[in-house]
């Protein structure tokens, strides 16, 4: 298990088990649940009973419980704020970057059991919802919204400078593009990563001419990620000499 695996069992455990504590203010039951939390799909083995070991079905299951934390805490802070604003606020917080920017301040990429040579952007923010995902199983929803309200949104969070943040880079390059009579389309491709999961590059055009290329795992990702890149190159031709205005 991550860089400790000349450890014994027994050290590991206590290792993750301190890890917890000091993060996240208690102390696990069941271990082995969070241990798969940090094992990233390139390390993937089959239990007694033949069930998959690594952190994909926690991780889906982090994205839905930390949803709907965030979701619950903003509706409650901003009594008085419509459901727009509200959804780019959550947004926000639970974006891939975000997340990962989180689990590496707290330290989880000590902890993460991944192979070498992978290379991959979303690990720690994935391993940081599937961590969620072992805490909903184990503490429940209740318990859970507490301590990632308390431990994390309220403690390792700048709410207000992420709050503040202008990041919706695909509303930012439509809404430009009708004021200026631009024409916008994305085209989407589908690339191999690995035999489990597909990754997916979007391109930009502007009136058919290439802005900006993503590529993620999601459509919605990849789109945005593209549309970060547009969104860069029109500031810069705004801010000197209007070229992408005048096509």
């Amino acid at each position: 298990m991550f860089l400790k695996r000349f450890l014994s069992q027994d050290n590991q455990n206590q290792i993750l088990k301190k890890y917890i504590r000091n993060i996240f203010g208690f102390n696990p039951r069941n271990v082995e649940l969070y241990k798969t939390a940090f094992i990233h799909r390139s390390l993937t083995t089959k239990n007694k009973v033949g069930a998959t070991m690594n952190n994909e079905r926690l991780e889906y299951l982090g994205d839905a419980v930390l949803s709907a934390v965030v979701a619950d805490f903003l509706f409650k802070k901003f009594p008085f704020l419509a459901e727009g604003p509200l959804t780019e606020m959550r947004s926000k917080i639970v974006c891939r970057d975000r997340l990962n920017q989180l689990g590496k301040k707290i330290g989880m990429d000590d902890y993460i059991s991944i192979e070498e040579n992978i290379r991959a952007k979303s690990v720690l923010g994935d391993a940081f919802e599937a961590l969620v995902g072992a805490m909903y199983l184990e503490q429940g929803y209740k318990r859970t919204k507490k301590i990632l309200i308390k431990r994390i949104l309220l403690t390792q969070l700048d709410l207000e400078s992420i709050i503040s943040e202008e990041n919706n880079f695909k509303s930012k390059v439509l809404s430009w593009a009708q004021k200026n009579h631009k024409k916008v389309r994305f085209t989407h491709t589908e690339q191999n990563h690995d035999s489990r999961r597909k990754l997916f590059k979007a391109k930009l055009l502007i009136d058919d001419k290439l802005y900006g290329e993503g590529v993620d795992f999601t459509v919605k990702k990849a789109e945005q990620l593209a549309s970060e890149k547009t969104w860069g190159t029109i500031k810069e031709s705004i801010g000197s000499d209007n070229k992408i205005l005048r096509g």
